[in-house]
């Protein structure tokens, strides 16, 4: 018969798979060849309420439903011809109603030429209760062969149905007179003989599971579930055993696929990198499905790229594959040519090669390692399978979006079993969950690739703080498993030699948040070009975020996330060495003085733009800083992890701020490397400012009355300063601008003016006066004497505008330096 293993009731043991402790709700009985009852068993008394000495030694019909003796005669004239019979039918129950059951009637043949009959019985009416499940149930439905074997009390075979034969292969002649020894091995028979003395003695139902190779099918293991019970006479004596054989392999194989699935949907895919993802499916298949499996990808894969549609094959050649996952019983076999997450080149003819070129999976049950173009061009491979022992192989294609990403391949050499074409379907099942985990991860790389490149873009190239602030700045993306995030930070040259400073935090990850904070950054230099105040900026954007918010809902359906985000907005005067700051929602900066001390300023906390509290006006704080004073300014991911108090992030960056250090870049660097993880939960953003103060002597001011002459005297004065300064090639213009920014000043103002000359990378000229209006280009007609003048200051200066001050207005306009145009 082959190997065969007998499995025990250990809840851990295979046999759990078809349920070793369920009983089967058939009640069997045994009858001579005319229909008279000669052994019954305690289930059929449980279920149609006859005891032994009821129905022992009575027609068979005294419990069914045949009016006469006629009728009984032709139905057993059909079991005769049929060699039984099967079907439905009405039983009687002891206590007169009437059950709906399940009949199977059995052939059973003695030694000298004597026939049997086993009656067995399943109530269909406990079938829909769920009450009882079972492969021998389930085999009396289906009218699938079961094997039978009565034993008479010396456990010697009496009679035998011709399925039997087809289980075990021992012919029937073969087995009369004889134990369990004779058709099983000594071990397995010993200890079913065991068993089968126990239902004796009990005279109660047992059940065990064991496996073999039947004659019918030598390719592949079966599995068999044996139910045994005691036959009784009708004083309650034991007359023997009878042992009902099922193959539960289909049942078996079906619960262990389950069983396997099952386990891929938790250890496939969890993460979002490829690599990882092939070598979790190579753990799973050994040894559950193979002994030995390998996972190679398109090599562009692991790079978050997918594959030509064609898997790369339109050149006549293969596709590269890089080794993402190894897998196997014998560490031996491991030892490759190719090892994880190196390059692995395919013979054009071989299998491999082909499974990538149409997309199919292949099998070869016996793997021929002798002959075929890929054996003779690829030696050094086919000699580390010999080696291996691999005598079956199965190459299935790793394919989403009809495109195919990688193979899976997998050899058994232990388990001498060949694979078949379940095995083939369980491995593509398997394949294909990994193909879909594989899959989630290139979309979502390829979103975060472009979120990366789309916030790359959209953030500073490369920041300059003019005469103001010098600067430098760090940027870290999130980790795979959270994207990439909004933070964003701007550097912003004003008028006047002064600089803003913004940094902000969009909520949420991935492309949505950063083009939301495309939009805001693009929002805020809109803003900045106004010279707003930082309280007024931060209130105008929370106005463009709320309305973003109202843009991008839509009615019709479900209302998206609110907005949210985050900003810190600081403008620097280097002429006054003021600083004015204000924030919403954001961490305030540290202030590191020239010294090395860190402090935080009272910067009142502000609400996160756009979640409706703009009743809540935003504030602003002056300081004045110390020449050489740095700014830090960062975002929350530098200073917050997961279980830790912002305190301790706090504390741990601002130590690294105070250690001595003359280089901004350097500074950059000791607090990136502050932080607890590589690839951090949110993005960092970094922004260090060390301020400048301007000399006194690059700056020129005078107050004048708002009087007619006054324009005249301006022009004076600053040509002097001009020429002081070593400007006289700047003479002319800067005369024409000052005469018509202050002839504006004098004509619309009503209060004292005042002319400012900034010399710093470009000749900054200011006119303060009391009104409130902003300057706005005329339309003159021909004849109009008036209306040409900001025209002209347009055309003289590089750019002009106006800001408000706390008495008034600033107009200005800037002038490039000569060294300043010759680099233009």
């Amino acid at each position: 018969m082959g190997r065969t293993a007998l499995t025990n009731t250990d809840p851990t043991s295979p046999a759990e798979l078809v349920g070793p402790h369920e009983m089967p709700d058939a009640a069997i009985a045994m009858t001579d060849a005319e229909g008279t009852v000669t052994g019954w068993t305690q289930a059929a008394q449980q279920l149609v309420g006859y005891t032994a000495a009821e129905v022992v030694g009575r027609s068979v019909t005294h419990m069914l439903p045949l009016e006469d003796a006629r009728r009984a005669a032709a139905f057993a004239r059909q079991c005769r011809a049929r060699g039984g019979w099967s079907g439905t039918a009405a039983v009687r129950h002891r206590d007169g109603r009437m059950l709906r059951m399940t009949l199977r009637v059995s052939l059973l043949r003695g030694q000298d030429a004597g026939i049997r009959w086993l009656v067995s019985v399943t109530d269909i009416g406990s079938l829909s209760s769920g009450t009882a499940n079972g492969p021998v149930r389930d085999s009396l439905l289906a009218r699938a062969p079961i094997g039978i074997v009565v034993y008479d009390p010396q456990l010697r075979c009496a009679w035998v149905n011709d399925d039997m034969e087809r289980h075990d292969g021992v012919p029937r002649h073969q087995r009369f007179g004889y134990g369990l020894k004779e058709s099983l091995p000594a071990v397995e028979a010993e200890a079913l003989e065991v068993v089968m003395r126990q239902v004796l003695e009990s005279g109660t139902t047992s059940v065990h599971e064991y496996r073999a190779w039947p004659p019918t099918d030598r390719r592949r293991e079966h599995a068999f579930s044996a139910w045994f019970f005691c036959l009784q006479g009708a004083d309650g004596t034991p007359l023997g055993v009878c042992s009902m054989t099922v193959d539960v392999t289909g049942n078996t194989r079906a619960r262990e696929r389950l069983a396997i699935l099952s386990e891929a949907s938790t250890h496939i895919g969890t993460t979002l990198d490829v690599m990882r993802t092939g070598q979790e499916l190579a753990e799973l298949a050994v040894p559950l499905l193979a002994d030995h499996a390998l996972v190679d990808l398109v090599e562009s894969v692991p790079f978050g790229v997918e594959p030509a549609t064609r898997g790369g094959m339109a050149s006549g050649r293969p596709p590269l594959m890089r080794r993402a996952g190894v897998a196997s019983v014998d560490l031996g076999v491991l030892e490759l040519p190719w090892v994880r997450e190196e390059v692995v080149h395919a013979h054009p003819d071989s299998p491999f090669a082909a499974a990538v070129r149409t997309g199919r999976s292949y099998l070869e049950p016996v793997l021929d390692t002798q002959s075929g173009p890929w054996v003779d061009h690829d030696p050094v491979r086919v000699r580390k399978v010999r080696d291996s022992g691999v005598h079956s192989l199965m190459v299935v294609p790793i394919r989403a979006r009809r495109r195919v990403l990688g193979l899976a391949l997998f050899g058994r050499s232990v388990e001498q079993t060949p694979f078949q074409e379940d095995d083939l379907l369980l491995a593509e099942e398997l394949v294909t969950r990994a193909a879909l985990c594989l899959d989630n991860a290139l979309q979502y790389a390829r979103e975060r690739t472009a979120a990366l490149t789309l916030q790359r873009d959209l953030l500073p190239r490369r920041v300059q703080g003019g005469a103001a602030v010098e600067v430098a700045s760090r940027y870290v993306p999130a980790d795979m498993d959270h994207g990439v995030g909004g933070d964003w930070f701007d550097v912003i040259e004003l008028s006047g030699a002064r600089v803003a400073l913004v940094v902000g935090d969009v909520v949420g990850h991935g492309i949505n948040a950063a083009v939301t904070m495309g939009r805001l950054r693009t929002a805020v230099r809109t803003l900045a070009d106004l010279d707003l105040p930082p309280d007024e900026l931060l209130s105008h954007l929370d106005d463009t975020v709320r309305r973003l918010n109202d843009d991008d809902t839509d009615e019709s359906g479900p209302s998206p996330a609110v907005v949210g985000a985050t900003c810190l907005y600081v403008v620097y005067d280097p002429v006054t060495r003021r600083c004015t700051l204000a924030r919403a929602g954001h961490p305030p900066p540290l202030i590191v003085g020239p010294h090395g001390g860190v402090t935080v300023p009272g910067l009142p906390p502000g609400a996160p733009l756009g979640l409706g509290l703009g009743l809540v006006p935003f504030e602003s704080v002056e300081l004045e800083l110390a020449e050489g004073s740095t700014l830090a300014f960062y975002s929350d991911g530098l200073v917050e992890s997961r279980g830790e108090d912002i305190d301790v992030g706090l504390r741990r960056l601002g130590a690294a701020l105070a250690q001595p250090g003359p280089s901004l870049e350097d500074m950059c660097s000791r607090v990136i490397e502050t932080l607890r993880s590589d690839t951090p939960a949110d993005d960092v953003t970094l922004l260090l400012a060390r301020t400048r103060a301007l000399e006194p002597a690059r700056v020129a001011s005078w107050d004048l009355p708002n009087e007619p002459v006054s324009v005249t005297t301006a022009r004076h004065l600053a040509a002097r300063r001009l020429r002081e300064w070593g400007l006289e090639s700047l003479v002319t213009s800067v005369e024409s601008i000052v005469s018509e920014l202050v002839a504006n000043a004098v004509r619309h103002g009503d209060g004292p003016t005042r002319l400012r000359l900034i010399q710093h990378r470009v000749l900054t000229c200011e006119v303060s006066d009391s009104s409130t209006g902003r300057p706005r280009p005329g339309h003159p007609h021909a004849l109009d004497e008036h209306g040409r003048g900001l025209r002209l200051v347009a055309q003289l200066s590089r750019r002009w505008g106006s800001r408000s001050a706390t008495d008034g207005k600033v107009v200005w306009a800037e002038h490039d330096l000569p060294s300043t145009a010759a680099a233009r």
